[in-house]
């Protein structure tokens, strides 16, 4: 089965599925601002370390890959490709890459322990490179879309605002919710009130899903 499927959104091994970056899910969406910073890296880093890897793996293959550790340097690359996002990034906005430096270095851990290379080694020593390309970003832009639509539920409820990376002091605010609009609910800032929240979204989908299968 194509990856592509696995980890689509509605998938059984997507985010919503299995809770893959459950973590990074919690970290990034306290601010939409941060959910727009760690989405285009993850799209970056999944895509490029895939496109990079399936085309040395299928022009050279074993002659400049060892034997044992095509998944080290699997890491090696999507690590290399995670510090070109954050030097762009950091020439663009230093103040949003400060603020989410952590996080950036955390997606190519992510990307490194997707699957999708030990999906591609073990069967077919010369994987089609547009297949697992359009894989990796399927999975990453599950990931990253569930990271954004968390983060536009959470912030308002949190801060009765939404963010956006920039300015000098790493958010942009464009939208402010006056204090009468709705009731602010401050623990859903915390980690503790994101897990919360984000049990109760949980629930809503599989209620959905399990009324969906009957």
């Amino acid at each position: 089965m194509s990856l592509s499927r696995q980890y689509s959104f509605w998938g059984s091994l997507s985010p919503l599925g299995g809770l893959m970056g459950a973590g990074l899910l919690i970290m990034a969406s306290a601010r939409l601002s941060w959910a727009i910073t760690i989405a285009g890296c993850l799209f970056w880093v999944y895509g490029f370390t895939a496109l990079v890897f399936s085309s040395l793996l299928n022009s050279a293959g074993d002659k400049i890959f060892p034997v044992k550790g095509k998944a080290v340097i699997y890491t090696c690359l999507a690590s290399f490709f995670g510090a070109i996002y954050i030097f762009l990034f950091w020439l663009l906005c230093p103040f949003v890459v400060f603020e989410n430096f952590m996080l950036l270095c955390l997606v190519p851990l992510f990307c490194a322990s997707s699957g999708i290379v030990e999906q591609v080694l073990p069967e077919n020593a010369r994987p089609d490179v547009f297949e697992h390309v359009s894989d990796a970003v399927s999975q990453a832009a599950s990931l990253a879309g569930l990271i954004i639509v968390f983060s536009i539920v959470r912030e308002p409820l949190s801060y009765c605002s939404l963010s956006f990376p920039g300015t000098f002091q790493g958010m942009l605010t464009i939208m402010y919710f006056t204090e009468g609009a709705f009731f602010p609910i401050g623990i859903f800032g915390s980690s503790a009130g994101a897990l919360l929240l984000l049990g109760y979204i949980i629930c809503l989908y599989q209620s959905s899903k399990g009324n969906k299968g009957e």
